[in-house]
């Protein structure tokens, strides 16, 4: 009889995928991140290997916008896990089963549009020449104009905007699996609605919470469309610095020490929010620590009862 397929052979598809469209073209970035641009009309050459392309990486003017840069990630972040846990929550906890596949359909819809129309679309919404704005104007709503368009705000609208699908179907998920008996103990033990949620709902349900997290972060930090329409010179992000050394510049060297630092800096930045989080919540996990005394032993001889003094004259 043929032997049946082991785990690891199962997985031989995946760890191909991986290695041909994952690990191979970061390797590829970080090869020429050590090379140099030769020439005018040279891309990249390998043949003298240095740091120098790092160097220029980290100059003043491009550590601003590796500032601005982190700065967009982590309030975008933050912002879509605040709008996105109370609609994941109503979604989970508040509406019925059978209407939950039309509000699923209502989130993914828009996520399905092209990415770079639903930033053009807010690009028009924000334009001071648009028709929003100019209805607004008209009935007195706004005293000007939109004067938001090409601005760092308008970026982290759009982000916002185009990332929340991703930080709200996790956390729907994660809280759709917390179960409806744990919650009515927490309340059946006298704790209210924001301990209940504080202290069963959240925890259970925070594999939910990082992976909408990660896959709101870590795109995010790469993303350049948003910053290109949307933010213009004020909104430079480091994905349009990189774009702008690929495509325009012609200076693969460069732009892959540019993605070799973002890649880094997502890296620190996700174990550094992990370590003050863990931190954070060291003094509550000892708080609500349960420690069990010794357990008794019935086997064991137990000692004889005191006999009163009556018994001893006797």
């Amino acid at each position: 009889m043929r032997k049946a397929p082991t785990g690891a052979a199962l997985a031989v598809p995946a760890w191909a995928w991986l290695l041909v469209f994952f690990v191979a073209p970061v390797l590829t970035v970080v090869w020429f991140s050590f090379g140099y641009k030769p020439g005018i009309f040279g891309t990249h050459a390998n043949d003298i290997l240095s740091f120098d392309r790092y160097a220029e990486a980290l100059s003043p003017t491009f550590f601003a916008t590796f500032q601005n840069t982190l700065w967009v990630g982590v309030l975008g972040t933050i912002l879509c896990f605040a709008i996105g846990a109370p609609v994941a929550y109503w979604m989970a906890f508040k509406v019925r089963p059978e209407r939950r596949g039309i509000l699923i359909a209502l989130v993914l819809v828009p996520f399905w549009t092209n990415f770079l129309v639903r930033t053009i679309g807010w690009q028009v919404i924000l334009a001071p020449e648009g028709a929003v704005s100019q209805f607004l104007l008209s009935i007195g709503v706004i005293p000007a104009p939109f004067d938001i368009l090409y601005t760092r705000g308008a970026v982290l609208l759009g982000v916002v905007y185009n990332y929340l699908p991703l930080m709200i179907l996790p956390l729907f998920v994660a809280f759709d699996r917390v179960g409806p008996a744990l919650r009515e103990a927490s309340k059946d033990l006298g704790a209210g609605k924001i301990t209940t949620f504080l202290r069963i709902t959240l925890p259970l349900s925070r594999p939910g919470v990082i992976a909408g997290v990660l896959l709101v972060f870590i795109p995010l930090m790469g993303d350049y469309i948003t910053a290109t329409v949307l933010g213009g010179a004020k909104g430079n992000m480091v994905g349009q610095l990189v774009a702008a050394q690929f495509q325009t510049a012609q200076n693969w060297a460069l732009g892959s020490a540019m993605a070799v630092v973002l890649m880094l800096v997502i890296t620190l930045t996700i174990a550094v929010a992990g370590l003050i989080i863990w931190l954070i919540a060291l003094p509550f996990r000892a708080r609500n620590r349960l420690v069990l005394g010794p357990v008794a032993d019935d086997t064991a001889p137990t000692a004889p009862a005191p006999r009163s003094s009556a018994e001893v004259l006797q």
